[in-house]
């Protein structure tokens, strides 16, 4: 047989990620004859490219390739003509089929037409009966015997057709014919396909694809995509192979060789795979869509969702469009809700019956457009949920928002606030969105968990709140942001607030007070963070004795880029005679541990016994900073076993409480603890894991960065590696970081 080989595939841009062990299995299975390989997967997620890779494999080892593709039945190519000369292709006299002259009916066998047109049989090797296919390809007019005569009954007509294909393919000796697709496969074609796997030719390989979403099988109907049951007989070969997504570390290799990049980080894959539910086409076109690669952010926490590509939008709209209205009315409900929603739920957004919604799904889980588990159903990918939503209407996105805000408020179970509050907000409610925001806030706070309730507090002040609410709302923000690692979106929410004026003197001093504190530990502010406490202790004064103290004694604590020594001594004696007129066994608590922490932080003596004084019932929150603090002075002033203490009480602390900030705190000082008394044995790793975590804390990222410095000098004689470390130290520290001025500076004198 001499056959035209198709067109050599375009290089694939990377390769087939995941699938190179599929690859190796189905070679084999295609070199014994006759053989079917079966095919099946999602759209997307890769069944054309491991074929196109297939059937490159097999022309290298000398075996001519065939290979056609289903057209959906609306597709625009190809169509019968209505029996009109000025149409662009008219059947024969001669034609050997029936056909219906309706306009736009599929061309029976239209996909084997594609394939077999490029063929060149051998003339001597084609039975009579192949002379019927005159009409359906007439490139190979030249090589096909003489036209039967027209057959009187129109089925035998058909028959005859069907027998002359089977015929062709036989005589074309050993070949792979691939159809990709079946699930759009017309009458004639998967006729002629279930012939051919009933009687293969002996020298046939072939290899069929068909859109499906679960695993296959074989039944007496095909199933879901295949047009036929797959039952060859015993001595055919059959491979059955069901293509799954990509899992998270496949995207994540994928997505590296698109970027050209040796590896991406694990966070960005994880992102990706949601993004793209793990499927090849979607995660290229993804990351083709970024005009840009070096801003495709690969490692930062906070990145922009992707954008939307525009053939990805394509493929979801016109799935949606093939659903009855129902459905789509589910859909839109679905892409509103966002997250995976039982029947029930998307029910009473759709505005449907349980039994129409239950319908409705049944026809979008068949198009593909959503999926099932676990009792609920949502999309395959987070890109498709996007599509979806922008396909509703803009009118009727708020009411939907509304409908899903008023249902989940009445489900069982743990009210889902952030979300109710994001329809709400959706909906054009601002009044509820901050309402139900400032209780996801309180319940994070309540948990203990300080980073959450200071995202939620912000969400609630960006909502737009009445003033009552936010100079509330603010409060709650100060209080809990102490514990969180923020940046410096609090100090400027809390600000804005304090410039409104709409404060009394008690919460306008504490706000300023935990301000100060913010800016102290957090933002390198040195100065402008005592400057502001000392401006609170006015206001606090008017309202509670306890906290101007507590003040007071906060700001006793020395820092190098502060007020002289004798200043802090000054407010230090003044905030212990405020205490004994402080009632509240908090603010007491508060007071005495600042104070312990100022004398150690001076030098003094009598700081272990201050530390002595500490009350049994002090909160988990101040025993982790007073600790922490402790162990920080004791490190500095050479008592290791001291230090060594703190730090285990310190630890025992902020394990009970999700408070970043303490964490980080008590982390960086350990790792200063560590190195002064020569536990060094994965410190550096340790410490380098820290620097890069730890860069939005200045006073953190330094200590990070003494310990790598040092331990670069000490443990590897890195001295150049070591000066760079050590110098970016000293140029980040802002605040009570002492012990990196001084050991920086003694390690680069060495």
């Amino acid at each position: 047989m001499n056959a035209d080989p198709p067109i050599p595939p375009t290089p694939l841009p990377v390769a087939l990620t995941g699938r190179s062990a599929l690859l190796d299995e189905l070679g084999p299975v295609l070199g014994r004859r006759p053989s079917v390989v079966v095919i099946t997967g999602e759209a997307g997620v890769g069944k054309s490219r491991l074929v196109r890779e297939l059937l490159t494999r097999t022309r290298s080892s000398g075996t001519p390739t065939l290979a056609a593709r289903c057209r959906e039945p609306d597709a625009s190519l190809p169509y019968a003509p209505l029996p009109d000369a000025s149409l662009p292709y008219a059947p024969p006299p001669d034609a050997a089929f029936p056909y219906t002259p309706l306009p736009y009916a599929p061309i029976p066998y239209a996909p084997l037409i594609e394939a077999l047109s490029r063929c060149r049989p051998r003339p001597e090797d084609l039975p009579p009966v192949t002379g019927a296919l005159r009409g359906l390809l007439p490139e190979l007019a030249d090589l096909l015997p003489p036209a039967p005569p027209p057959a009187d009954d129109p089925l035998a007509g058909q028959h005859r057709v069907l027998r002359a294909l089977c015929a062709l393919t036989a005589s074309l000796g050993r070949v792979v014919l691939a159809v990709e697709d079946l699930q759009w496969a017309d009458g004639s074609t998967a006729s002629f396909l279930h012939a051919i796997v009933a009687d293969p030719p002996p020298e046939l390989g072939l290899v069929l694809t068909a859109r499906r979403h679960t695993l296959p099988h074989t039944g007496t109907d095909g199933g879901d995509g295949l047009p036929f049951p797959l039952r060859p007989p015993a001595h055919v070969v059959v491979a059955e192979r069901h293509l799954a997504p990509l899992s998270v570390a496949e995207a994540g290799v994928m997505a590296a060789g698109l970027l050209g990049a040796r590896a991406v980080p694990e966070e960005f894959a994880e992102r990706l795979h949601r993004w793209t539910g793990g499927l090849p086409y979607v995660v290229e076109e993804v990351l083709r869509e970024w005009s840009d690669s070096t801003e495709c952010p690969v490692g930062t926490a906070g990145q922009p969702e992707p954008p939307l590509p525009a053939s990805v939008r394509r493929v979801v709209v016109e799935r949606l469009r093939h659903l009855p209205s129902d459905a789509r009315r589910v859909v839109s409900a679905a892409a509103v809700l966002g997250d995976p929603a039982p029947v029930h739920l998307l029910g009473a957004v759709a505005g449907l019956a349980e039994q129409e919604t239950r319908r409705a799904l049944a026809a979008a889980l068949k198009e593909g457009v959503v999926r099932a588990g676990d009792g609920t159903y949502a999309f395959p990918y987070e890109l498709a949920r996007r599509a979806a939503y922008e396909a509703v209407a803009e009118p009727e996105r708020p009411v939907l928002h509304l409908r899903a805000a008023r249902t989940l408020t009445r489900c069982t179970g743990p009210l889902p606030l952030v979300r109710v509050a994001e329809h709400y907000r959706c909906a054009g409610l601002r009044t509820q969105a901050v309402r139900y925001l400032e209780a996801a806030a309180d319940r994070a706070a309540l948990g203990g968990d300080a980073g959450t309730a200071t995202d939620r507090y912000l969400d609630a002040l960006r909502g737009g709140p009445s003033a009552v609410v936010r100079d509330r709302v603010a409060l709650k923000l100060a209080r809990v942001a102490l514990n969180a690692r923020t940046g410096p979106q609090v100090p400027a929410a809390l600000r804005e607030v304090l410039d409104r004026s709409s404060l009394g003197p008690g919460p306008s001093g504490e706000i300023r007070l935990l301000l100060g504190l913010l800016l102290r530990n957090q933002s390198g502010s040195g100065l402008e963070a005592l400057e502001e406490i000392a401006r609170a202790v006015p206001d606090l004064l008017a309202v509670s004795t306890g906290q101007a103290a507590r003040a007071l004694a906060i700001i006793a604590i020395p820092s190098l880029k502060g007020w002289p020594v004798g200043e802090h001594r000054r407010l230090l004696a003044e905030a212990e005679r405020l205490l004994p007129q402080v009632d509240e066994e908090d603010l007491r608590s508060a007071v005495l541990a600042n104070r312990a922490t100022a004398l150690a932080l001076m030098g003094d003596p009598s700081a272990w016994d201050a530390v002595a004084d500490l009350p049994e019932a002090i909160t988990v929150e101040a025993a982790a900073r007073v600790h922490a603090n402790l162990a920080g002075a004791a490190i500095a002033l050479g008592h290791p076993e001291r230090a060594r203490a703190f730090q285990n009480r310190a630890w025992q602390a902020v394990r009970t409480n999700q408070a970043p900030y303490l964490e980080a705190f008590v982390e960086t000082t350990d790792m200063l603890a560590a190195f002064t008394s020569g536990r060094w044995a994965g410190l550096l790793e340790r410490a380098e894991h820290a620097e890069q975590q730890y860069q939005d804390v200045p006073d953190f990222h330094a200590e990070a960065l003494l310990v790598c410095g040092l331990l670069r000098l000490h443990t590897k004689g890195q001295t150049d590696v070591a000066r760079r470390l050590l110098d970016r130290a000293v140029g980040t520290t802002a605040l009570d970081t002492g012990i990196v001025l001084t050991s920086a500076a003694a390690a680069v004198v060495r």
